[in-house]
């Protein structure tokens, strides 16, 4: 076993060196299903974020130690394992029931391997192969012990994707596509019969001609512009009068431990009195993203990312200017709303035109600028770790936060967008 479980001020410092990161996976239907989980480690002298599976085994222990429902709420976590931990007692502090052991394309298979991944699979692990772009001997021989297959899309050829997921439904398993990079892919993908898509192609503006709203999503952008032109509390409540699942929803929202009024808040003019116009502004922003998976009962990962975003945003501000309500509320708007373009399918100038902000969100949301424009980057860059990691040191220097912070407000930021998005 490693020296770390032995010296636990060693795994405390090889915690602190690493980034950590989390990439939804959908499936079919483009509900959000489960996370693969990713750990970098940072490198000060390059600013590179590398994947260091050396030290797989303490990034493990430290996922077990903050609790693996505080960093994929509901939702299943896909981890990458390469054979040192494979074969290590480290791998079992996974709750079987909450993973899925992705085996890496690096691992080489042999009897020892073989051996291992039918001991874990009798245990109740779920394993899947990682980064699949042929059918190799290593592929051939772990194909009848693995449940899922990953298969990395970018730079197959139509003929390859087409004849790997061919011979992967043969066989019966479970398919995902992994760096899916526009709504194209998703949906070659999905007519291949691919089961789970990897990618934050959802986040993304589809087609840059607008959506049709649902009478919801009206009545959610006429209060926000109700509260933006300071209308009368009578005259906020008469708008979310009309429309009558707004109405309950919003009283739910507000009696919710998440967004913590601390009193029982049983009709419409209470909420308004008692919570106040920021926390309302909050609801709407929230409701808006969560309309169009209303009436399939899924969990939309939009929904999610904007929430997660938001929160963080709003911690950020809160560690960078600690009892600055005003700051924290323009974070928070930033990056929930950094995401509407993808929402709506418009252009962010455009949605702004719609939903007047202050010059701050503008700035932050049109160009990146201005102390927001870089927390909004920073949770970016942790999203897109493998393509943005060089960026991520240089951004904390900038914040003056430290990778401990930031790993400790994303968990809290997690943690809160899941209760927010499942009861939305």
């Amino acid at each position: 076993m490693s020296d770390i479980a032995s010296d636990p001020s060693l795994h405390s410092q090889r915690v602190k060196e690493f980034f950590l990161a989390r990439q939804p996976i959908l499936n079919r239907v483009q509900s959000l299903v489960a996370y693969e989980l990713l750990f970098r480690r940072a490198d000060a002298g390059s600013a590179a974020v590398i994947d260091d599976l050396s030290a797989t085994a303490s990034v493990i222990e430290h996922a077990t130690e903050l609790g693996m429902e505080n960093v994929i709420g509901g939702s299943l976590g896909f981890v990458n394992i390469d054979k040192s931990v494979l074969m290590s007692d480290f791998v079992q502090f996974l709750p079987r029931e909450k993973v899925v052991l992705e085996i890496l394309e690096t691992v080489k298979v042999d009897r020892e391997v073989l051996a291992r991944v039918t001991e874990l699979r009798k245990a109740g692990y779920t394993f899947a192969l990682d980064d699949v772009i042929d059918e190799s001997d290593d592929v051939r021989q772990l194909l009848p012990l693995v449940d899922i297959v990953k298969v990395d899309i970018a730079g197959l050829s139509a003929a390859m994707l087409a004849q790997l997921s061919g011979r992967f439904r043969v066989a019966r398993k479970k398919m995902l596509a992994e760096k899916v990079e526009n709504i194209e892919e998703y949906q070659r993908c999905l007519d291949l019969g691919f089961d789970y898509f990897q990618g934050y192609y959802f986040a993304k503006p589809a087609v840059l001609s607008g959506k049709k709203l649902s009478p919801s999503q009206v009545a959610l952008l006429q209060l926000m512009s109700q509260l933006n032109s300071d209308a009368e509390n009578a005259e906020i409540e008469r708008t979310i009068k009309h429309d009558a699942s707004l109405g309950i929803t919003l009283l739910r929202m507000a009696n919710s431990p998440a967004l913590g009024t601390g009193h029982r808040i049983t009709s419409l003019g209470q909420a308004l009195v008692v919570l106040g116009r920021r926390q309302l502004q909050r609801w709407l922003q929230i409701l808006l993203y969560s309309e169009p998976a209303k009436s399939s009962g899924t969990l939309s990962p939009l929904l999610v990312l904007a929430t997660t975003r938001g929160k963080l945003l709003e911690l950020m501000a809160d560690r960078l200017a600690p009892g600055n309500r005003n700051m924290a509320d323009i974070a928070f708007t930033v990056g929930i709303m950094s995401l509407m373009d993808a929402l709506f399918a418009l252009p962010m100038e455009k949605i702004l035109q719609q939903i007047p902000v202050v010059k701050e969100v503008s700035d932050a949301l049109l160009e990146r600028a201005g102390i927001y424009g870089e927390m909004l980057n920073l949770t970016e860059y942790v999203e897109n770790i493998d393509q943005s990691g060089p960026h991520l040191l240089p951004a904390l220097t900038s914040l003056r936060l430290s990778q401990e912070e930031l790993c400790d407000m994303q968990l809290a930021a997690y943690a809160w967008s899941e209760q927010v998005s499942r009861q939305a």
